[in-house]
């Protein structure tokens, strides 16, 4: 892992930092060919694709109802508690975010002005499998989706590798728990392309969420269905000063390493000894985790930077736009109020992304590699449309006739002035 103070890291060293969406540009012509064969085939390009990828040959694309039900006599009772409780507080978080189906305000006499908000019709949300089940990513897309009032929430998640065609219990059951309406046993860049196109099996949908690997994001930016945002390989970035706790900070950045080689972990810090202190944790901690490899590999692309104020390491930070952002300082609402890109903010000392990524209610599914510059972690508002409405009487039509007029004649639109005039043409001095 890279050590070093900010000021003398290389062009070549800061833009491996900073330009974390290399890979995506290099699976992307792969990609597309699938994407492009899937719209063409079907079904068909989805079974072969999951036995070229997945090692699976599927004897149905979509999972049946009574083997979901079935799950629940499969899965330990105490997990199952577990599952259901992070689906309570999600639930609760989401809830908070919901707005009036229709607001209206009286903004001038006779001219009351809206917004009427509706759920998209069908929502896609993607989750992550093949290796690993994540029953938790299940919760984060699914839940908000039914807090918002979709009618129909469909999941496409990989299959077991080398399995026979099923998917794992746990996600089936978080899925389940979280109000899921149909299930679907194809993963990668070719559910992705299933649910924007559609399939004999695979609805179309109107929007897909949720996060995924180089490939499913690739597959994300290039079809032409609405998604949440860039959602890849997982990052954080701990801001501390010297009250940190090394062996906190190492177990956060050895969690972030956990999920993928192309993870990425940095510590911005104004103190030698927490930097020097923090080095030492990851290597002992990454040498002894159950996924030390992948760990390893990950460390690789991370950084220890060094500092000399935290304004710096706000500036940084700031700059990055990481999917988590950590900070551990004693100031830390100052610090929080000087934030404006990240994903989530997790902040002092007994607030770890793990915190977030599980149960604490917050959304883990967050904009990666720079684009939380641009987009917000999924919420409520992904899965609705919002309309403006007007309800305007006679009497406040004329408080703004002469404007519309005015305005539309300067343009050039005369038939835009009219439809003003129209409405006063027996009782008006306008157009007389």
């Amino acid at each position: 892992m890279l050590k070093k103070h900010h000021a003398r890291l290389t062009d070549a060293e800061l833009i491996s930092l900073l330009n974390r969406e290399s890979e995506i540009a290099d699976v992307k012509p792969a990609v597309s060919e699938i994407l492009e064969d899937v719209a063409a085939r079907g079904d068909a390009a989805l079974i072969e694709c999951t036995e070229r990828f997945d090692s699976v040959s599927l004897s149905a694309i979509e999972v049946a109802a009574d083997v979901i039900s079935a799950t629940f006599d499969i899965v330990d009772p105490e997990i199952l508690w577990h599952i259901e409780t992070a689906a309570d507080n999600i639930r609760r978080f989401h809830e908070s975010q919901l707005e009036a189906d229709l607001l209206l305000s009286e903004i001038a006499p006779g001219i009351v002005l809206g917004q009427k908000t509706t759920p998209f019709d069908c929502i896609g949300t993607y989750v992550p499998g093949g290796t690993a089940s994540y029953p938790s990513t299940a919760l984060m897309t699914i839940i908000p989706a039914k807090v918002a009032s979709v009618p129909e929430v469909v999941m496409c998640t990989p299959p077991i590798s080398g399995g026979d065609g099923g998917v794992h219990p746990l996600t089936l059951a978080a899925a389940s728990i979280a109000g899921v309406d149909r299930v679907f046993c194809v993963g990668g860049a070719q559910a992705i392309a299933a649910m924007a196109y559609g399939t004999e099996t695979v609805p179309a949908v109107d929007r897909i969420v949720g996060p995924g690997n180089v490939y499913v994001t690739a597959a994300k930016m290039l079809v032409p269905t609405r998604i949440d945002f860039p959602a890849g390989p997982s990052e954080v970035l701990i801001i501390a000063d010297e009250t940190a706790h090394p062996d906190f900070i190492a177990a956060d950045m050895v969690a972030q390493a956990e999920h993928d080689p192309n993870a990425i972990a940095v510590l911005a810090t104004t103190s030698e000894a927490v930097a020097d202190g923090t080095l030492k944790l990851i290597e002992s901690k990454a040498a002894d985790a159950l996924r030390s490899e992948i760990i390893q590999k990950s460390l690789e692309r991370g950084a220890i930077l060094i500092f000399d104020s935290i304004d710096e390491c706000v500036e940084f930070s700031n700059t990055f736009a990481p999917e988590h952002l950590e900070i551990m300082v004693k100031d830390s609402l100052n610090v929080l109020n000087s934030v404006y890109n990240a994903g989530s903010i997790f902040v002092g000392d007994y607030a770890p992304v793990s915190a977030g990524d599980y149960a604490s209610g917050t959304n883990h599914v967050l904009p990666t590699a720079g684009h939380a510059w641009t987009y917000s972690g999924l919420n409520v508002g992904y899965f609705t449309k919002k309309s403006s409405v007007q309800i305007i009487s006679k009497d406040g039509l004329s408080e703004i006739r002469d404007t519309i007029v005015a305005i539309a004649s300067a343009e050039g639109l005369d038939a835009h002035a009219d439809a003003v005039k129209v409405r006063f043409k027996d009782g008006g001095s306008i157009g007389d």
